[in-house]
């Protein structure tokens, strides 16, 4: 067994052990998070991944063996030397997204990406003032030998969202250096939104700069950092019951605040500070959009795969494929899908090396793909909303079917080639997915994955060089 590949267990106990400060409620939670009904379920789920590194039948799928030291790490660390080198990435997050049928956002691979293309781009820091790239890239070596789990927070408070805000408070709001010393940074405030914060080992943290120096910081932590607190909004989790809750009760991400109390950052896990420059121009000179967007299209297609299979579902257990509309919500999703797919495809085909060596994905087409998929997806809920109707309210939990009524209901609530429980099941499924707590969190984390889409699609519209279209008009008109 390789030491840098970790079991699921390892990363149970792990998490457990750390004792994350965690306010779920009015309540810091006490007893282990794995054991904890907002955290377990999706806990559980990452450790089956975990797990699937060990199985010989997925080894060589999700791990890599390093060709200096001959130890083997997981696929979603490697940085990709060739084509080829990329592709196997894409399988890897493949394999983990189909696993979670795309619903686990912040999937380890996910941040793993993440940091290696930010370390990847380390040298974007050399000479510049308050930076240490060393340290981004020790950080990286570091989580990739001991197969951590990380989470990342980079947003403000929603405060004030104008423009030109700068904030008057004596004590700080928005995360900020208050204090450095012989050890490190001093760092008091709060920060938004960390996906499953606290159920982590580390959090990566990275300001945007904006205008104050104070707040131009990128570092790493333990998520056990004294003086930080994760704040948990309400668990979505409907319950413990897979059948009655079968992607609740799996794949539930809890989104938290970050409080930061005064809290030590040593200087060997900062990567910048007092630099709003680099603040505000790393992740977007980096390769962080191509790397990011590639793992996060590969989820989203697993993701849409289910949504197609569970639309058709729909459609066949109460026969209403004759009609055209219904066709057509199904036939657009799979035209959706084909599309993503093609995108994806061009953005691998068309990776070239930078100047570091790395083969990044060709930026362009996964843009596409981001921006028409965050703009798409809140399209599907209503879809499912009218061809399940009357029969996404008609769903008794499953052990009604165990009572007395159970044979009855067995019998009214039965659908063209299944009986009544069967039938619950699907709808059950149906309703998870876009009208309980859970399904329409998903339906807003899609949107906004990375950033307010008119923001995003006016970042594509300037990055266009759109000479060679207007050079057709001019040579027309000339």
């Amino acid at each position: 067994m390789y030491l840098s590949i970790r079991t699921g267990d390892a990363y149970l106990a792990s998490i457990d052990a750390l004792g994350n400060k965690v306010l779920n409620g009015k309540s810091i939670v006490k007893k282990p998070l794995s054991k904890h009904s907002a955290f377990r379920g999706v806990m559980r789920t990452q450790a089956e991944l975990y797990d699937l590194q060990h199985d010989a039948a997925y080894t060589d799928v999700l791990t890599y063996k390093d060709s200096d030291t001959g130890e083997r790490y997981g696929l979603s660390f490697l940085k990709p030397e060739t084509k080829d080198d990329l592709k196997r990435r894409g399988g890897m997050i493949k394999c983990w997204a189909e696993q979670t049928h795309g619903m686990v956002g912040r999937s380890p691979d996910y941040m793993n990406t993440v940091l290696m293309a930010l370390a990847s781009s380390a040298s974007l820091l050399e000479g510049k003032d308050n930076c240490f790239p060393d340290h981004l890239r020790s950080y990286y070596e570091y989580v990739r030998q001991h197969d951590l789990t990380m989470t990342h927070t980079f947003i403000d408070p929603q405060v004030n969202r104008a423009d030109f805000y700068f904030e008057q408070n004596d004590e700080p709001i928005a995360a900020k250096v208050v204090d450095r010393n012989a050890e490190g940074i001093i760092i008091q405030g709060a920060k938004l939104l960390a996906t499953q914060g606290g159920i982590t080992d580390e959090l990566v943290v990275m300001s945007s700069g904006g205008f104050e120096q104070d707040r131009g910081f990128g570092f790493a932590i333990p998520s056990n950092a004294e003086g930080l607190t994760f704040v948990a909004r309400e668990s979505f989790a409907g319950g413990k019951s897979t059948a009655d809750y079968p992607l609740s009760a799996r794949y539930e991400e809890i989104d938290t605040i970050v409080l930061f109390d005064k809290v030590l950052i040593p200087w060997e896990r900062i990567f910048y500070y007092d630099n709003v420059a680099v603040a505000s121009s790393f992740k977007n000179q980096s390769n962080f959009a191509a790397f990011s967007l590639h793992q996060v299209l590969i989820r989203r297609i697993a993701k849409l795969e289910f949504a197609i299979g569970l639309v058709q579902s729909l459609i066949e257990e109460i026969n209403i494929a004759e009609y055209q509309h219904v066709q057509e919500k199904a036939a657009n999703l799979v035209i959706l899908a084909e599309v993503l797919q093609s995108l994806l495809q061009q953005a691998e085909a068309g990776a070239a090396p930078d100047q570091w060596g790395t083969f990044c994905p060709d930026l362009k087409p996964l843009q596409v793909a981001s921006n028409l998929f965050a703009r798409k997806y809140p399209e599907i809920a209503p879809a499912i909303h009218q061809l399940g109707a009357s029969g996404l309210m008609s769903i008794p939990p499953l052990h009604a079917f165990k009572s007395e009524e159970g044979a009855a209901l067995n019998h009214y609530l039965q659908s063209k080639t299944k009986l009544g429980k069967d039938r619950v099941k699907l709808f059950r499924l149906a309703w998870d997915f876009v009208m309980s707590s859970f399904g329409t969190r998903e339906t807003l984390y899609e949107y906004f994955f990375f950033g307010d889409p008119v923001r995003l699609i006016g970042q594509f519209y300037s990055s266009v060089d759109f000479k060679p279209y207007t050079k057709k008009i001019d040579d027309l008109l000339s």
